[in-house]
Parts: C-alpha cells; structure tokens; sequence
C-alpha cells in the first residue's frame, strides 16, 4: 500500500511538472450549442358533425400509439356543495360500461398492451391508453364505449365514497395540501377553482344519482377532443373516429367559469401546533397563456424561483440553508393564471424566509439580470420544453395545452424561439408589472405560537 501511494504522488508531480492541471482543480464544462427549435409533429385535426374534435399526431418508431379522450369536464362544473362530485364521476366511469364490465374493460386494454385511466382537473376529464400500433382502431372503439355508454352502477358508489374519505383525510394531514386550500380560497372565494377539497360531511351525501346527473350535464361530443399520438395508420384512426363517436349525441356546450380574482395583500395562518417546520404559499393573479405577456413571464418565474438555479433557490436553499427544495410556478387553467412561491421552512426561519423572498422579488424589480444568468435560464427552458415534447405523452399533452388555452398553432413553433428572445429589461419590466408584492396573498401553515411574531411584518 506504501510503495502504490508514493508512486500515485511521484505521478502527481510528474503531471504537474509537465503543466498538466491538478486533479483537484474543478473544470469549467463545454459550452453547450445553440438551443434547438421545436419542430411540431406534422398534425391533422378535423371534427365531425356532431361537433366531436380529433387531432392525429404520427410520432415516433416505436410500435404504440397514446390515445387521449379529453372532455371539457371537471371540478368548474360542481356547484355549492358538490365537491369532488366530478372525480367521483371519473372514478365512476372506470365501472363498466352498459356492454362491459370494469373486469371486462381492463382485460381487454390489457390484451392490447395497455391499461385505462383517468385524470379529472379542474378544467377537464381525460380517459387514455397507450397500447401497441396494431391495437390502435380497437382501442379508439373501448374508449368509446368507456367514455360514451357509462354504467355508474349505484353498487360501486359506497366503495368509492370510501376511497375519497380516506384520500381526504390524508389530504387533511398535509400541511401543504392545507396552505395551497387556503390560497386558493384566498384567491377564489366565489369560484369552484377556490374549492379544493369537501368536508366529510358534504362528501357523504354525494349519491350515484349525482353522479348520473353530473354526467349527462357535462358530456358529449361538442365537449370532447381525441388525441392519437405514436405509430399509427392515419386512415384506419380516422375511420375508427368517426365510426365510434360520430353518433355520440353533441351535448351541451363547454361552460366557461372565468374567475376574476383580485390581488391584494391578505395573510393567513393555517394552525399547525407543535409543526417543525411552516409551509409558506405566497403570489397572486398574473397573465394566463392566452397573454402576450405569458412567454416572457414563464421566463421571468424560471430565474425567480421556477428552477433549481433560481435565485430563491440560490439564495434560502443553498446560501442560508433555510429549506431543502422551494419552488415557484404558473399555475393555468382556462383563461385564468397565478404566480405562486412555495417553499418547506423551519419553524425559527419562518419570517427570515419571507424576508429573503421578498429581498429576491424586490432585487429583480430594481435591477435587470445580467446576460449571462439569463441566458442559462433561456437554455434550460428551452432544453426542457423539447425534452417534454420529446414522448407520446408529452406531446398530447402540448396540444391539449395550446387547445385549451386557444394558443394558435404557432405557439408550439415559436415557443423556443420566444424564450430565447427575452432580453433582462424584459424581465424586470414583467417583475414589476405583475410580481407586486404589496398585492401578494400569504398562507402560512406552522405553529401560530412560534411563528405570529415572525409573519407580524406581513400583515396588511
């Protein structure tokens, strides 16, 4: 062991000696190449008489085909007292169908390659599968069935009220989950979008005749838009289309809830005695998709605190040390948008981290980015938006995005392009127009006895 440290030190000085650098020394990586434009699948969108929308996206040489059933359905649609009526309905669909059974429905995606599922928000209800390219037609014709000729069978409804207590009661032990319902009632007290979760007494009256009622209220064709993305035969999907949902009666049309939240400084403390750490939610309403503004705001978030090397991150993260993973976002939904900083902190640093975040809000205001920090983070938005469109998955996805939020289809082409565009003064300029703090709504769940002295600045 002796003799092979001393000859590893004798070729350590021997490299240095020729000028090679030392081991220890970090190197600067390469610099990465320009970024790369999107370049959008070669898509077809057509729709049929009764008013139901499809979109064909051919993708890829893998064999399988993601097929996306997405109906303008969701938690916008419950009324006083209905919460969750609308995951209810979606767990409810999954049971069968008038000609299948739940067991029936699984098998048959299962010989496929695949499996059924779905997704209810608080927009829209989406019924999928990805299954291997052969199976393509024949899954459209059980998603069909699935989504058009639901039982909701009355026997089921008990077990799924059970599964939704539980799923709440776990809800109500998060104290994330508390801080964001504060804040969305914050934002929208009069508006569905305000109303996170039911109690449990709310919950328990739902009956399958809601559900039923729930559904023929809010499906149809004129609601509905299929999404095929992968390997697939482009004449067979359409005929299979029009086949399997062309006699789906039109429906009502989509109804269109758009809140009007007003930013303004409220703090609220969600009491979590003896906590060890304060959950902080803080933001306000700022531009939706739809905007012109939207593109560069996404930039201006991502340096803020949208990524890890955000400068929230930078500084409360890995300077002080006050909390493990911030973060902050745009969160969309239909013609409606908010910013909003999160983030995980200790108990004692619970008002030093308001502090800091302001401090960071506050320096953006003032002063634009330099080039360089800005550029990284055109880099990295750009990287990442190809790399989610980079999968079957990931592309439905976008489309859906662009048409819910009516974007146009040069959004998707542009969107690199546009990021890339964002100079620091447009940054800034975005930080000031939207990013006010005086305006911004701040939920704090923590121990009230440790932390009221801290927050007491914030107060309006």
């Amino acid at each position: 062991m002796k003799n092979r440290t001393t000859m590893i030190a004798l070729s350590l000085l021997w490299l240095a000696h020729l000028g090679a650098p030392a081991l220890a020394e970090k190197q600067a990586p390469p610099a990465g190449g320009p970024p790369r434009p999107f370049t959008v699948p070669r898509i077809e969108t057509f729709s049929l008489p009764n008013g139901f929308r499809a979109t064909l996206a051919p993708y890829g040489q893998v064999p399988k085909v993601k097929i996306a059933v997405i109906t303008r359905s969701g938690n916008i649609n419950e009324e006083s007292g209905q919460v969750w009526l609308a995951d209810l309905t979606g767990e409810m669909i999954k049971e069968g169908t008038t000609t299948r059974t739940a067991d029936a429905v699984a098998d048959e995606a299962a010989r496929m390659g695949g499996t059924i599922g779905i997704q209810v928000n608080p927009d829209q209800t989406t019924l999928q599968t990805e299954v291997l390219s052969e199976f393509g037609p024949k899954a459209v014709k059980l998603l069909a069935d699935v989504a058009q000729h639901p039982l909701l069978p009355d026997s089921e409804m008990a077990r799924l009220k059970t599964d939704a207590l539980r799923r709440l009661s776990i809800e109500r032990s998060q104290p994330q989950s508390l801080a964001l319902e504060r804040f969305r009632q914050v934002l929208y007290p009069d508006h569905p979008y305000g109303h996170l979760f039911p109690t449990e007494e709310s919950l328990n009256k739902l009956a399958a005749a809601d559900v039923r009622k729930f559904y023929e209220s809010n499906f149809g064709a004129a609601r509905t838009h299929i999404f095929v993305a992968g390997r697939f035969g482009a004449a067979e999907m359409r005929k299979a289309i029009g086949e399997e949902f062309g006699k789906w009666p039109r429906g009502p049309e989509a109804v269109n809830r758009v809140p009007a939240p007003k930013p303004g400084r409220v703090l609220e403390l969600v009491e979590r005695p003896g906590a060890s750490q304060s959950t902080l939610y803080l933001g306000l309403p700022v531009a939706y998709p739809g905007n012109p503004d939207y593109v560069q705001l996404d930039v201006t978030n991502a340096l803020l605190g949208g990524s890890f090397g955000s400068r929230v991150t930078s500084n409360i993260r890995e300077q002080k040390g006050y909390t493990y993973s911030p973060r902050s976002s745009l969160s969309t939904r239909y013609h409606d948008a908010y910013w909003v900083q999160t983030a995980d902190v200790t108990t004692d640093v619970t008002g030093p981290a308001l502090k800091e975040i302001f401090y960071e809000i506050g320096r953006l205001r003032d002063e634009a980015p330099p080039e360089k920090e800005l550029e990284g983070i055109r880099n990295y938005l750009s990287g990442l938006f190809v790399i989610r469109n980079s999968s079957r998955d990931g592309i439905i996805n976008q489309l859906n995005f662009v048409d819910l939020h009516e974007l146009g289809d040069d959004f998707l082409r542009t969107y690199v392009q546009k990021v890339n565009a964002v100079t620091p003064a447009q940054v800034q300029a975005m930080t000031k127009k939207y990013l006010v703090a005086e305006q911004m709504a701040i939920v704090v769940a923590g121990d009230g006895a440790k932390i009221a002295d801290q927050i007491a600045p914030y107060r309006p």
